[in-house]
């Protein structure tokens, strides 16, 4: 539950792996935008690349998976951690007394000694994040989100093992042993298009991928507006691509389109939308899962992992 509920809140939200991954439990996004669909939160600049703060958006979905794994998983490591001695042989524990609301929220503690402190919540680093702790139904528990079996907070490096784990496990299935034994950048080509491939950084490139065609599509099929008026959207609310690129976090467009986008840069965004047909005239958005299967079969750097597992079976 807690791998699951990390990709799915990555895959909805485009955070970075350091970002998502040193979450603490009250930042959460909690506030439903109109229709209920998404949530809303706010990312510390101390966590980001650019070391500014930024929103975020989580979908609905991803959360109730998030809060399952906070009720279940998570829940029960912090008993046998807590069973075990384990937080009171931490050397800094910092017990979150109060959080303040405002556009700068602070975070204020006292420690083992009573020594009482404060911080902005937006300048606390990963690390000064891994010391707070919340006063729980059976004695103080991390603050800090995700946790390892044992209950104690697990480092956004080591998202990279958990991702490397289950890449192992599906060339386990999908590849033969003599396949397996040949290092993945020594590969043929058809060889690596067998078995899927991710990491952390990849469901941030997946999220860009989608909400690029699905801003496209709005703009040109359900609002249907001409070159003219898709000129004038822009100038007053920005065109796709500042969108994705505002999602993302990123200081300059050409950022986003020439990293992170590059796998369908060779393609006209026209002609990938051009097929696109609607399944139900009264749908808000049309179905896009052929669009997106038909990218996975013109650019290598697209996993289509339906297609990659259905053909398995």
């Amino acid at each position: 539950m807690r791998n699951t509920g990390f990709v799915q809140l990555l895959l909805s939200s485009g955070l970075r792996r350091q970002e998502g991954g040193s979450l603490l439990t009250f930042e959460l996004p909690t506030q439903r935008l109109r229709h209920g669909r998404y949530c809303h939160g706010r990312v510390a600049a101390a966590v980001t690349r650019s070391k500014r703060s930024r929103v975020f958006y989580a979908s609905v979905d991803a959360l109730g998976q998030v809060e399952t794994y906070v009720q279940s998983e998570r829940a029960w490591a912090v008993q046998r951690a807590q069973a075990e001695g384990r937080y009171e042989r931490l050397p800094v524990v910092r017990l979150v007394t109060r959080v303040t609301r405002g556009l700068k929220p602070k975070v204020q503690w006292v420690d083992r000694d009573g020594v009482v402190g404060e911080q902005e919540l937006s300048c606390l680093g990963w690390r000064e994040r891994q010391w707070l702790f919340v006063e729980g139904p059976e004695g103080p528990e991390p603050a800090w989100l995700w946790l390892t079996e044992q209950g104690m907070p697990m480092s956004p490096d080591r998202w990279n093992g958990v991702f490397r784990t289950a890449n192992l496990r599906c060339e386990d299935v999908l590849l033969t042993p003599g396949e397996r034994k040949i290092e993945r950048s020594f590969r043929l080509a058809e060889v690596r298009g067998r078995s899927p491939y991710a990491t952390p950084h990849a469901a941030r490139h997946s999220m860009a991928l989608y909400m690029l065609i699905v801003l496209n599509q709005l703009m040109e099929t359900r609002y249907g507006l001409t070159k003219a008026e898709r000129r004038d959207f822009a100038l007053l609310f920005g065109d796709p691509w500042w969108l994705v690129k505002t999602l993302l976090g990123h200081a300059d467009v050409e950022t986003t389109k020439r990293h992170y986008l590059a796998p369908v840069a060779h393609l006209q965004l026209e002609s990938i939308l051009a097929v696109a047909e609607s399944t139900d005239e009264d749908k808000d958005v049309e179905d896009l899962d052929g669009v997106f299967a038909r990218l996975a079969r013109e650019t290598a750097a697209i996993q289509d992992i339906d297609t990659l597992v259905g053909a398995a079976v």
